[in-house]
Protein backbone atom coordinates (compact mmCIF):
# COMPACT_ATOMS: atom_id res chain seq x y z
CA UNK A 1 0.00 0.00 0.00
CA UNK A 2 2.87 2.62 0.72
CA UNK A 3 5.13 1.44 -2.58
CA UNK A 4 1.20 2.35 -4.33
CA UNK A 5 1.15 5.71 -2.57
CA UNK A 6 4.58 6.70 -3.43
CA UNK A 7 3.89 5.65 -7.06
CA UNK A 8 0.31 8.16 -6.89
CA UNK A 9 2.39 10.68 -5.78
CA UNK A 10 5.13 10.83 -7.91
CA UNK A 11 2.76 10.55 -11.12
CA UNK A 12 0.15 13.23 -9.82
CA UNK A 13 2.39 15.59 -10.74
CA UNK A 14 1.67 14.61 -14.46
CA UNK A 15 -1.95 15.06 -13.78
CA UNK A 16 -3.53 18.85 -15.30
CA UNK A 17 -4.27 21.04 -11.66
CA UNK A 18 -7.45 22.74 -12.01
CA UNK A 19 -8.63 26.09 -10.88
CA UNK A 20 -11.98 27.07 -10.13
CA UNK A 21 -12.88 24.18 -12.23
CA UNK A 22 -10.82 25.45 -15.27
CA UNK A 23 -7.81 23.28 -16.24
CA UNK A 24 -4.53 24.64 -15.86
CA UNK A 25 -3.15 23.30 -19.05
CA UNK A 26 -4.82 25.71 -21.01
CA UNK A 27 -2.85 28.40 -19.20
CA UNK A 28 0.59 26.50 -19.58
CA UNK A 29 -0.41 25.66 -23.46
CA UNK A 30 -0.82 29.36 -24.07
CA UNK A 31 2.14 30.99 -21.96
CA UNK A 32 4.94 30.30 -24.24
CA UNK A 33 3.11 32.91 -26.81
CA UNK A 34 2.54 35.58 -24.25
CA UNK A 35 5.97 35.51 -23.34
CA UNK A 36 7.22 35.66 -26.87
CA UNK A 37 7.20 39.48 -27.80
CA UNK A 38 5.63 40.56 -30.86
CA UNK A 39 8.50 42.27 -33.68
CA UNK A 40 7.76 45.69 -34.07
CA UNK A 41 8.63 48.02 -37.55
CA UNK A 42 11.21 50.11 -35.86
CA UNK A 43 14.11 50.45 -36.75
CA UNK A 44 16.15 50.27 -33.54
CA UNK A 45 14.46 47.19 -30.94
CA UNK A 46 15.37 46.09 -27.70
CA UNK A 47 17.88 43.34 -26.60
CA UNK A 48 14.73 40.66 -26.14
CA UNK A 49 13.12 41.27 -29.84
CA UNK A 50 16.98 41.09 -31.42
CA UNK A 51 17.45 37.90 -29.14
CA UNK A 52 14.17 36.49 -30.87
CA UNK A 53 14.90 37.94 -34.33
CA UNK A 54 18.20 36.05 -34.50
CA UNK A 55 16.99 32.75 -32.72
CA UNK A 56 14.51 32.93 -35.84
CA UNK A 57 16.95 33.86 -38.32
CA UNK A 58 19.76 31.56 -36.92
CA UNK A 59 16.76 28.29 -36.64
CA UNK A 60 15.17 28.62 -39.84
CA UNK A 61 18.88 28.42 -41.77
CA UNK A 62 19.71 25.55 -39.74
CA UNK A 63 16.13 23.54 -40.63
CA UNK A 64 15.91 24.67 -43.91
CA UNK A 65 18.90 24.91 -46.28
CA UNK A 66 19.10 21.06 -46.74
CA UNK A 67 15.10 21.50 -47.98
CA UNK A 68 14.20 21.73 -51.51
CA UNK A 69 12.33 25.25 -51.93
CA UNK A 70 8.57 23.78 -52.16
CA UNK A 71 9.61 22.46 -48.11
CA UNK A 72 10.27 26.40 -47.27
CA UNK A 73 6.54 26.75 -47.09
CA UNK A 74 6.79 25.20 -44.04
CA UNK A 75 9.01 27.73 -42.75
CA UNK A 76 6.72 29.61 -40.14
CA UNK A 77 4.71 26.38 -39.13
CA UNK A 78 7.35 24.54 -37.71
CA UNK A 79 9.45 27.58 -36.66
CA UNK A 80 6.43 28.14 -34.69
CA UNK A 81 6.23 24.99 -33.28
CA UNK A 82 9.96 24.99 -32.15
CA UNK A 83 8.79 28.17 -30.63
CA UNK A 84 6.16 26.76 -28.48
CA UNK A 85 7.56 23.03 -27.84
CA UNK A 86 10.41 25.01 -26.34
CA UNK A 87 8.67 27.27 -24.24
CA UNK A 88 6.00 24.51 -22.77
CA UNK A 89 9.51 22.45 -22.20
CA UNK A 90 11.45 24.84 -20.10
CA UNK A 91 7.96 26.82 -18.34
CA UNK A 92 7.36 23.10 -17.17
CA UNK A 93 10.80 22.70 -15.24
CA UNK A 94 10.26 25.63 -12.85
CA UNK A 95 8.62 24.94 -9.65
CA UNK A 96 4.56 23.99 -9.40
CA UNK A 97 3.80 24.25 -13.03
CA UNK A 98 2.56 22.14 -15.58
CA UNK A 99 4.02 20.59 -18.67
CA UNK A 100 1.76 19.82 -20.88
CA UNK A 101 4.26 18.04 -22.95
CA UNK A 102 4.74 15.18 -20.82
CA UNK A 103 0.96 14.37 -22.06
CA UNK A 104 1.24 11.26 -24.93
CA UNK A 105 -1.86 12.84 -25.80
CA UNK A 106 -0.30 16.14 -26.79
CA UNK A 107 2.40 14.90 -28.07
CA UNK A 108 0.78 12.80 -30.38
CA UNK A 109 -2.25 15.14 -31.46
CA UNK A 110 0.98 17.41 -32.45
CA UNK A 111 2.90 14.89 -34.27
CA UNK A 112 0.33 12.97 -36.09
CA UNK A 113 -1.03 15.50 -38.32
CA UNK A 114 2.19 17.07 -39.16
CA UNK A 115 3.68 13.62 -40.02
CA UNK A 116 0.30 12.83 -41.89
CA UNK A 117 0.63 16.28 -43.78
CA UNK A 118 3.78 15.60 -45.28
CA UNK A 119 2.62 11.99 -46.29
CA UNK A 120 -0.13 13.18 -48.51
CA UNK A 121 2.41 15.91 -49.43
CA UNK A 122 4.39 12.91 -50.94
CA UNK A 123 1.52 11.38 -52.35
CA UNK A 124 0.33 13.93 -53.92
CA UNK A 125 3.22 15.54 -55.53
CA UNK A 126 5.75 12.06 -56.01
CA UNK A 127 3.60 9.52 -56.25
CA UNK A 128 6.19 7.12 -57.63
CA UNK A 129 8.77 7.98 -55.71
CA UNK A 130 6.73 7.80 -52.72
CA UNK A 131 5.79 4.66 -53.11
CA UNK A 132 9.39 3.68 -54.32
CA UNK A 133 10.11 4.02 -50.77
CA UNK A 134 8.11 0.63 -49.90
CA UNK A 135 10.25 -1.40 -52.13
CA UNK A 136 14.15 -0.30 -52.71
CA UNK A 137 15.32 -1.30 -56.31
CA UNK A 138 16.97 -4.76 -56.86
CA UNK A 139 15.09 -6.71 -53.53
CA UNK A 140 14.62 -10.40 -54.00
CA UNK A 141 11.64 -11.71 -55.29
CA UNK A 142 10.92 -13.77 -52.40
CA UNK A 143 11.77 -10.68 -50.00
CA UNK A 144 9.23 -8.11 -51.88
CA UNK A 145 5.96 -9.31 -49.52
CA UNK A 146 8.00 -8.87 -46.53
CA UNK A 147 10.07 -5.85 -47.06
CA UNK A 148 6.43 -3.87 -47.70
CA UNK A 149 5.18 -5.39 -44.73
CA UNK A 150 8.27 -3.84 -42.57
CA UNK A 151 8.70 -0.20 -44.63
CA UNK A 152 4.55 0.10 -44.21
CA UNK A 153 5.29 -0.42 -40.20
CA UNK A 154 8.27 1.96 -39.94
CA UNK A 155 6.26 4.75 -41.66
CA UNK A 156 3.12 4.26 -39.35
CA UNK A 157 5.30 3.95 -36.11
CA UNK A 158 7.12 7.48 -37.01
CA UNK A 159 4.17 9.22 -34.93
CA UNK A 160 4.27 7.57 -32.38
CA UNK A 161 8.47 7.54 -32.11
CA UNK A 162 7.67 11.29 -32.11
CA UNK A 163 5.50 11.46 -29.63
CA UNK A 164 6.80 8.87 -27.25
CA UNK A 165 10.16 10.09 -27.56
CA UNK A 166 9.46 13.59 -26.44
CA UNK A 167 7.40 11.92 -23.52
CA UNK A 168 9.22 9.49 -22.06
CA UNK A 169 12.22 11.61 -21.79
CA UNK A 170 10.49 14.92 -20.22
CA UNK A 171 8.67 12.11 -17.83
CA UNK A 172 11.79 10.42 -16.77
CA UNK A 173 13.66 13.94 -16.27
CA UNK A 174 10.37 14.92 -14.27
CA UNK A 175 10.23 11.94 -12.06
CA UNK A 176 14.52 11.94 -11.04
CA UNK A 177 13.80 15.40 -9.95
CA UNK A 178 10.72 14.92 -8.02
CA UNK A 179 13.17 11.83 -6.43
CA UNK A 180 16.08 13.74 -5.85
CA UNK A 181 14.59 16.44 -4.18
CA UNK A 182 12.69 14.31 -2.27
CA UNK A 183 15.55 13.09 -0.72
CA UNK A 184 17.31 15.93 -0.47
CA UNK A 185 14.73 17.44 2.17
CA UNK A 186 14.59 13.92 3.55
CA UNK A 187 18.34 14.08 4.36
CA UNK A 188 18.19 17.76 5.61
CA UNK A 189 18.28 16.67 9.30
CA UNK A 190 18.94 13.40 9.64
CA UNK A 191 22.69 13.74 7.72
CA UNK A 192 23.31 17.25 6.35
CA UNK A 193 26.22 16.10 4.05
CA UNK A 194 24.31 13.29 2.21
CA UNK A 195 21.47 16.34 2.06
CA UNK A 196 24.27 18.67 0.38
CA UNK A 197 25.52 16.36 -2.16
CA UNK A 198 22.09 15.62 -3.23
CA UNK A 199 21.34 18.70 -3.38
CA UNK A 200 24.62 19.54 -5.70
CA UNK A 201 23.36 16.51 -7.81
CA UNK A 202 19.96 18.07 -8.07
CA UNK A 203 21.29 21.09 -9.15
CA UNK A 204 23.69 19.25 -12.00
CA UNK A 205 20.24 17.18 -12.97
CA UNK A 206 18.41 20.61 -13.63
CA UNK A 207 20.46 21.91 -15.86
CA UNK A 208 20.91 18.65 -17.95
CA UNK A 209 17.31 18.67 -18.02
CA UNK A 210 17.06 22.11 -19.03
CA UNK A 211 19.20 21.28 -21.95
CA UNK A 212 17.30 17.95 -22.74
CA UNK A 213 14.16 20.50 -22.77
CA UNK A 214 16.09 22.83 -25.67
CA UNK A 215 17.21 19.39 -27.23
CA UNK A 216 14.31 17.52 -27.69
CA UNK A 217 12.42 20.28 -29.09
CA UNK A 218 14.83 20.37 -32.02
CA UNK A 219 14.75 16.92 -32.45
CA UNK A 220 10.93 16.32 -32.54
CA UNK A 221 10.83 19.96 -35.31
CA UNK A 222 14.03 18.10 -37.00
CA UNK A 223 12.35 14.74 -37.37
CA UNK A 224 9.43 16.60 -39.12
CA UNK A 225 11.42 18.48 -41.65
CA UNK A 226 13.20 14.95 -42.62
CA UNK A 227 9.84 13.27 -43.60
CA UNK A 228 9.31 16.71 -45.36
CA UNK A 229 12.33 16.61 -47.01
CA UNK A 230 11.63 12.92 -48.35
CA UNK A 231 8.37 14.19 -49.71
CA UNK A 232 9.45 17.08 -51.40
Amino acid sequence: MLILTLSLNLFSQFASPNLLGLPLIFVALLAPWFMFPTPCNRWLTNRLVTLQTWFVNTFTKQIFSPLNTPGHKWALILTSLMIFLLGMNLLGLLPYTFTPTTQLSLNLGLAIPLWLATVAIGFRNQLTASLGHFLPEGTPTLLIPILIIIETISLFIRPMALGVRLTANLTAGHLLIQLISSATLALLFSSPIVSALTFITLILLTMLEIAVAMIQAYVFVLLLSLYLQENT
